[in-house]
């Protein structure tokens, strides 16, 4: 799973890099900074924290509300439970606005890429993303973009801008062949994406399963226990416990 990962998160953040490129910024960013420009009246501190607290607050509220109405069978081995969960968790992210792993790693890319005119800077910036991201470079995904860069600089004898249309479209041709080469397709991505999130609930509900339980063997070692037996996990229903 962990190689998976790591394959459709760099995937991910390839052609998210290559498609903010493209349009030369944030629009995400571009749309916080004409909010904040508008007429509305200076905000305090304080009331700043307190926005920030209640859309926190009610982030929480709306997931906790999906989970309660929704059933999740604690079964890691079943196939449909697995799915189940997988989808209930979609389901809170959308209700609750949460950014998937995609849109963050797209957010993230077009926020620190805001404005940066140069191909050559982007590219650096793009690095340290990842770095800061915790990130690993396995198949040397950079040093190709930045060795096709290079190539078309040395043709245009200065720096590529973002701005330049045409020779841009040539770099962007450059990073295609990179991407056939690696064996990246940008029409996988969903079904890539769907496997993975597969691939995460079951880990979610294996280490669901293992806490509940660790919980119930605790609760059964106390007196008023001893007489009890422990139930099946999978008959658990958790919206009795929220």
């Amino acid at each position: 799973m962990a190689m998976a990962a790591r394959l459709v998160s760099r995937s991910r953040q390839l052609y998210s890099a290559q498609a903010a490129f493209v349009n030369g910024g944030a629009t995400q960013a571009r749309s916080f900074a004409k909010d904040a420009a508008s007429d509305r009246p200076p905000v305090s501190g304080d009331d700043l924290l307190k926005g920030i607290f209640f859309e926190v607050k009610k982030k929480f509220e709306t997931a906790l509300g999906v989970l309660k109405k929704e059933k999740i069978t604690i079964d890691p081995d079943d196939p449909a439970a697995v799915s189940r969960y997988a989808q209930v968790m979609k389901t809170v992210r959308e209700k609750a606005d949460l950014l998937s792993d995609s849109q963050r790693i797209k957010y993230t890319i077009e926020t620190f890429t805001n404005g940066i005119p140069d191909a050559r800077t982007y590219l650096n910036t793009l690095q340290e993303i990842r770095v800061k991201s915790g990130l690993i470079d396995h198949l040397g995904i950079e040093p190709l973009m930045m060795e096709a860069l290079e190539k078309i600089e040395k043709d245009i004898k200065k720096p590529l801008l973002r701005n330049d249309k045409k020779n841009m479209a040539t770099l962007l041709a450059e990073f295609d062949k990179i991407n056939k080469k690696l064996g990246f397709r940008k029409e996988d991505l969903p079904k890539i994406e769907e496997e993975l999130e597969l691939e995460i609930a079951k880990s979610e509900l294996t280490e669901l399963k293992k806490e509940c339980i660790e919980a119930m063997e605790t609760q059964l070692k106390r007196e008023e226990f001893k007489d009890e037996e422990m139930p099946d996990v999978k008959e658990l229903d958790i919206r009795n416990f929220l």
